[in-house]
């Protein structure tokens, strides 16, 4: 667990954000809408059966208004309505039924043949509702396609843009199409003008039409996507011409896209051609700007294709339920190589036994797994540092007189065991903030877990709370801010940033558009963001008031250059200090979990070389005096030593020791292949790779 240290590829915000409403707020918001879309559909039963003409009318136009509510500011709202069987569909027809209904209630006997053909028109518009969306399933499946690529040229695969969103989404569409429709009902039932309803459904019938009539143009044989063996096809043939060698493989959830992001640097600096491997289709837009190329095979017979490429190393960030499918490709070598190391159990799951490897950054990650007895066997454990702390900054002394002291508080999540001692946000939290906003020389940058309070809704309201007296701190603080030109400098730099991360297509683009938009990168590009990141990090920073206490959320800034702005760093028990250490900088750590401090640091030997504080944070001003006279921090040669153990040596680099490990893997791997090569050749009666697999290459390390 530990907080995020990458970005991801979507344009940049502004420094600050709004806090999030109340979570009270929001409820009686909710409830608010709800109440007025329920009172008017009553309206309008009751205008229509009486018949009251003046309350139909009415309540029809706030049910209207209480649409155009919903979509705009109560999104989370559609959704509920769905999941209710309520949708905007069914909403939609509810509101033209009563609408008729008046009209038949408020007319003369005689006058129903006149309405009928209103009604019949009605029925038609929905009939081409309902084709429209047959058709549009059809057209997003000939776009479903068995592979999604980022960074290479699909271009082969005929991928055209993406239908309107218009025609794809059934609510949204019935509601536009249908509006014209509906409000000539409203003018006939309050004219008794039928040519007000002619008019509005001639319109909503020709829009109808148009959409179905482009829907079924791209089902015509020549302006369909390529098939699924076709695309299969030249993703084999993709694999044979590009012959990637490491790759990265991840499946998991939307949040957690940050443990493959932070091995995206280091695996760009490999030798060799390295490729990102997922399988779920809403990651691919989720792994941060790069230059990799990324495949996403989201079913198995597909992921099994790689074993007759050239990839010999896969690298593991993290544990999923698809894990199990790639570990049985034999002829690649897995390791895995985790998205942090701390002393909780998680960083020595037992699934790691089922790796070829493990690579854990320092010795301390090794008697991790010795301890544990999970099934690791040392001589599968390789320490490679952490490649990823090349851009912390080493310590450079303590604040400066008259300087603010900074104090980065990135607490942890809470974590699915409900133990008290993961999070501090819940039990300490506040109070830690309290001390620190007490202390007028203190300026608080506070990052929480992107994940803190979606399990434990105490640890949200933490949260909440928190980011609330940071805000009312700033308000009784007060001071100079920096010139516009500084926000100017910002603006330009997000802006070149957003040029050269955020991809070319509309918000409205599906996967198939997506992939043709995303073709392989200039040459350069790579080099031009990471100078793009660091100017724009500098223009973020020079661009707040140095007096101004920070919440820290989007993705940029990341962690690291969090660590390079503080001097010290108040945090729980989580890779986060691990990596902290690699500054040199004091840090301290919050004790949530009731014991004693002695047991607390024996049983978390990352906490050896910290302060630790207490719920109470009573330890505070004696940590902030230590950090501010260096002569008085007395763990200074602990974390040394500490850091010693838990990342590694500093030399030889911990890249060349990840680079190094990498090499060693994809000559095993090779050989690997060699020997079951033989073996098949001879006639030996052993497991050997399914017939395919290319053999081309092996002997190039031999």
């Amino acid at each position: 667990m530990r907080d995020e240290p990458g970005a991801t590829a979507v344009p940049l915000s502004l420094p600050r954000r709004r806090l999030p409403r109340p979570p009270g707020r929001r409820i009686a918001v909710k409830l608010l809408v709800l109440a007025v879309l329920a009172a008017a559909f009553a309206a309008q039963a009751v205008g229509a059966l009486m018949p009251h003409l003046p309350l139909l009318l009415a309540a029809s136009a706030g049910s209207l208004a209480a649409e155009g509510v919903l979509y705009r500011w109560q999104r989370g709202m559609v959704s509920l309505f769905a999941r209710s069987h309520a949708d905007v569909t069914v909403r939609h027809v509810l509101r033209d039924l009563l609408l008729v209904v008046g009209l038949l209630r408020l007319g003369e006997q005689h006058r129903e043949g006149v309405y009928a053909p209103l009604v019949a028109g009605l029925l038609v518009l929905y009939a081409l509702h309902w084709s429209i969306q047959a058709v549009s399933v059809l057209v997003r499946r000939t776009r479903t396609l068995p592979v999604v690529t980022r960074n290479i040229d699909a271009s082969a695969l005929r991928l055209t843009p993406a239908p309107p969103a218009l025609l794809r989404r059934p609510g949204p569409r019935l509601a536009v199409f249908g509006l014209p429709a509906t409000a000539g009902l409203l003018a006939t039932a309050a004219t008794d003008a039928p040519v007000y309803g002619v008019t509005g459904l001639a319109l909503s019938l020709g829009a109808a039409l148009t959409g179905l009539g482009a829907l079924l143009l791209r089902l015509l044989p020549g302006r369909r996507p390529a098939g699924e063996q076709e695309v299969l096809d030249w993703f084999d043939a993709w694999l044979a011409r590009y012959r990637p060698t490491v790759g990265l493989y991840f499946s998991g959830g939307a949040s957690s896209a940050y443990q493959a992001n932070m091995w995206l640097e280091p695996l760009a600096g490999l030798e060799g051609r390295p490729v990102i491997v997922l399988r779920e289709r809403h990651m691919v837009q989720r792994i941060a700007a790069t230059d990799i190329p990324v495949v996403c095979l989201p079913k198995v017979s597909t992921l099994m294709r790689l074993e007759h490429s050239t990839l010999r190393v896969l690298l593991h960030p993290s544990n999923s339920g698809k894990t199990s499918q790639v570990l049985r490709i034999p002829t690649i070598k897995h390791t895995f190589v985790n998205h942090g190391e701390s002393d909780k159990l998680s960083s020595c799951n037992p699934y790691a036994k089922a790796y070829d490897e493990v690579w854990v950054a320092g010795p301390a990650a090794r008697e991790r797994y010795a301890l544990a007895e999970v099934g690791v066997e040392d001589k599968d454990v390789v320490e490679i540092g952490r490649p990823q702390l090349d851009a912390v900054r080493p310590y450079a002394g303590p604040p400066a007189p008259g300087a603010f002291t900074t104090v980065l508080y990135a607490p942890t999540w809470e974590g699915w065991d409900g133990n008290p001692g993961n999070t501090s946000v819940v039990e300490a939290g506040e109070n830690l903030v309290r001390a620190l906003l007490a202390d007028p020389g203190v300026r608080l940058l506070y990052k929480p877990h992107p994940l803190t309070g979606s399990v434990d809704p105490r640890a949200r309201a933490a949260d909440l709370r928190i980011r609330e007296l940071v805000r009312a701190a700033n308000r009784e603080r007060g001071g100079p801010r920096p010139d516009a030109s500084a926000a100017t400098a910002l603006a330009r730099r997000a802006a070149e940033l957003d040029r050269l991360t955020a991809a070319g297509f509309r918000p409205a683009a599906d996967q198939a558009e997506r992939m043709l938009r995303q073709p392989a990168p200039e040459a350069g590009r790579a080099a031009a963001v990471r100078r793009a990141e660091a100017a724009w990090e500098e223009a973020y920073w020079a661009s707040l008031p140095a007096w101004e206490h920070q919440v820290v959320t989007d993705a940029r800034p990341p962690l690291y250059a969090c660590f390079n702005r503080a001097d010290l760093l108040i945090s729980d028990v989580s890779s986060v200090i691990s990596d902290f250490l690699a500054s040199g900088k004091p840090y301290a750590v919050a004790n949530t979990s009731a014991l004693a401090e002695d047991v607390f640091r024996k049983s978390f030997p990352t906490v050896a070389a910290a302060t630790v504080l207490e719920p109470d944070a009573s330890g505070v001003p004696a940590l902030l005096a230590a950090v501010r006279r260096p002569e008085r921090d007395e763990l200074a040669q602990e974390r040394a030593a500490l850091a010693l153990r838990l990342l590694g040596p500093a030399e030889p680099p911990s890249r060349e020791r990840f680079a190094g490990a990498v090499r060693a893997l994809c000559a095993a791997a090779g050989e690997h292949r060699i020997r079951r090569a033989e073996r098949l050749a001879a006639d030996v009666s052993v497991p050997g790779p399914r017939l395919g697999t290319d053999t081309s290459a092996l002997r190039e390390r031999r």
